[in-house]
């Protein structure tokens, strides 16, 4: 960066792992997530807060202007996936969806947004990851064609069932 340049950028990111599948358990999720942090601070960028539940995870980080939001999605998805892989953690192959919400935040809204990251496990027993995205979506203002969010493959058959819990 050039001397005279100050810059204060804010986004969260919010992917999914490929077919929703809910891999992201309780036993690998805080070392995939730490793991997914230093790739974020070894890019340059600041992270802030990295965390999700089973089939998505959220990334609040700093924003650093010289590398573009699409490829540190692209470096986020591409090193964790191998290093998810080259751990044997699944059967099969993990991968992450096609896709991503990037969303802008003001430096006053970081403690509401690091708390709603946070709290991704408490957050879940009540709203599934569609209802979720959806609500960003409509909170920013962003309008969407459902065909090209996320693929919901199972929400629909919980919601009918009305267990009331996301897997």
């Amino acid at each position: 960066m050039k001397p005279g340049t100050f810059t204060q950028l804010f986004v969260q990111l919010v992917f999914a792992a490929k077919y929703r599948e809910c891999l992201l358990g309780t036993t690998h999720r805080k070392e995939v997530f730490s793991y997914i942090s230093g790739i974020i601070t070894n890019m340059g960028h600041k992270s802030i807060i990295v965390n999700g539940y089973s089939d998505h995870i959220h990334i609040l980080l700093g924003l650093n202007p010289s590398i573009s939001i699409s490829e540190t999605v692209s470096a986020i998805k591409k090193s964790s996936s191998f290093f998810i892989n080259e751990h044997r953690w699944f059967p099969g192959r993990f991968q992450w969806q096609d896709g991503y919400g990037g969303f802008s935040y003001s430096k006053s809204h970081l403690a509401d947004v690091y708390k709603y990251i946070l709290n991704q496990e408490e957050h879940h027993d009540t709203n599934n990851f569609r209802k979720e995205y959806k609500e960003i979506l409509q909170q920013k203002g962003i309008d969407y064609d459902e065909r090209f969010l996320f693929e919901f493959f199972d929400d629909d058959i919980k919601e009918s069932n009305n267990s009331g819990k996301r897997n």
